[in-house]
């Protein structure tokens, strides 16, 4: 049955409305760009359910086809304790969206003639040459297991940091239990130390796997942070601020979100539901030990909106130019082909790694719809993003809640109900 006129006129007028604001990027209605108004309306009602059932104090939600912005919503508490609601300009804690901004960094670095992606991480971090592999063997005459150290048959090159397939680990969520005790053992972390002290501590520990032979979620992306450090002669804040966040005009995202600004970061639940553990998130409000390529940043969704409509773009965002159209296909290409993956973040099912995003190897597969091509990362913390050149579309959603499957259903139900607006 079709709805009446009036009821899809007055839909188009909100979501219109929702959008005005938008960082600067052009708006449109959502029909205008073969997306259906009255299907969008199912990306709030879902949204909605998530935070009427407590799964989330809160949401932004963006959509944006054809280089527009169609749908910008906020929905439920920025800060449930205190009752403020959620704003369209909230500040979140990104975490692994982070990943990205020091992707394109590095990046840069290799246009402007500073690096290869090929050569070895040791030449920028002497402490991490001639590295070693730690390996399971077990004794065919007693059939007991043993951890052996054997050499690495090639350095870490750039490419592996860029891609995961260094043979670093993280220590939160690798399977290898040995390499969990050691990174405890040696205070391997991204939060609480000194540049210094990281590189230090991981040069302290074997590698999990050979390098250049298996994708695992990793550190690679904060030993990589400090390779841009030691190119560029600045910290990677101030290169971001420089080369990425100042050129495209992210005026809200940083590494310490100023006091001016605390007041608009968006705070999680006080306990997690699915666990009942609380939640204690990283404090984005004093400036960190080190600037943490992996995992430090906070930031906007139309901030984040941006960046990722420079590199829908081919590297550039109104005539302002960050990377070639090359580099970014590059970088947007999967680089792991059959190696092995040690499963984390969908990487396997359906999709493959580029330099520094999930790439969409099949049409199939994953539990999502999906063009082959896509791009997407998230954070731990309840982000996410998707860019789908074929369909000229990228979509984001922010939340904070503790990290966990939790956050994956919010963000797997949104990308399901966003794509099921396209209707042209």
């Amino acid at each position: 049955m079709k709805r009446p006129v009036a009821l899809v006129t007055l839909v188009s007028v909100v979501l219109c409305s929702a959008i005005a604001w938008a960082q600067g990027l052009p708006t449109a209605k959502p029909e205008q760009v073969g997306l259906s108004p009255e299907r969008l309306e199912r990306v709030s009602r879902a949204l909605r359910n998530e935070i009427e059932a407590g799964k989330i104090p809160g949401a932004v939600a963006l959509v944006a086809r054809k280089g527009r912005v169609v749908y910008f919503e906020s929905f439920g508490a920025r800060d449930k304790a205190t009752g403020d609601p959620m704003s369209r300009d909230a500040i979140f804690r990104l975490y692994s969206m982070t990943k990205p901004f020091t992707s394109v960094a590095a990046m840069m670095l290799m246009e402007d003639g500073k690096l290869l992606i090929t050569e070895p991480v040791s030449k920028f971090l002497p402490q991490l040459a001639k590295r070693e592999v730690i390996v399971q063997q077990t004794d065919p005459a007693t059939g007991k297991s043993a951890y052996v150290m054997v050499a690495a048959e090639r350095e870490i090159t750039i490419q592996d940091l860029l891609r995961h397939t260094s043979g670093f680990v993280y220590g939160v969520f690798t399977p290898n239990a040995r390499i969990k005790e050691l990174y405890e053992k040696e205070g391997v972390a991204w939060d609480g130390v000194t540049p210094a002290e990281q590189i230090e501590r991981l040069a302290r520990v074997p590698l999990a796997h050979q390098p250049g032979t298996t994708w695992e979620y990793s550190m690679s992306t904060d030993v990589l942070g400090r390779v841009i450090e030691k190119v560029s002669g600045v910290t990677l804040g101030q290169f971001f601020d420089e080369r990425i966040f100042g050129p495209l005009k992210m005026t809200d995202t940083a590494f310490v979100v100023p006091k001016d600004k605390v007041r608009r970061i968006a705070q999680p639940l006080p306990v997690e539901p699915s666990t009942g553990e609380p939640i204690k998130l990283h404090d984005v409000t004093v400036p960190p030990k080190n600037d943490a390529g992996g995992a430090g940043s906070a930031g906007t969704t139309a901030d984040y909106a941006r960046f990722l409509h420079m590199l829908l773009n081919g590297g550039q965002l109104d005539g302002t130019r960050l990377l070639s159209p090359t580099t970014v296909a590059f970088m947007t290409s999967d680089h792991l082909g059959t190696m092995k993956t040690v499963s984390r973040g969908g990487v396997g099912v359906g999709y493959g790694f580029g330099l520094g995003f999930a790439v969409r190897t099949e049409p199939g597969i994953a539990g999502v719809s999906g063009s082959v091509g896509e791009y997407r990362w998230g954070g731990a913390a309840g982000t996410a993003f998707w860019v789908d050149p074929k369909e000229e579309m990228i979509s984001v959603l922010m939340t904070q809640g503790a990290p966990g499957p939790a956050r994956a259903y919010t963000g797997t139900l949104f990308r399901q109900m966003v794509r099921q607006a396209i209707v042209d």
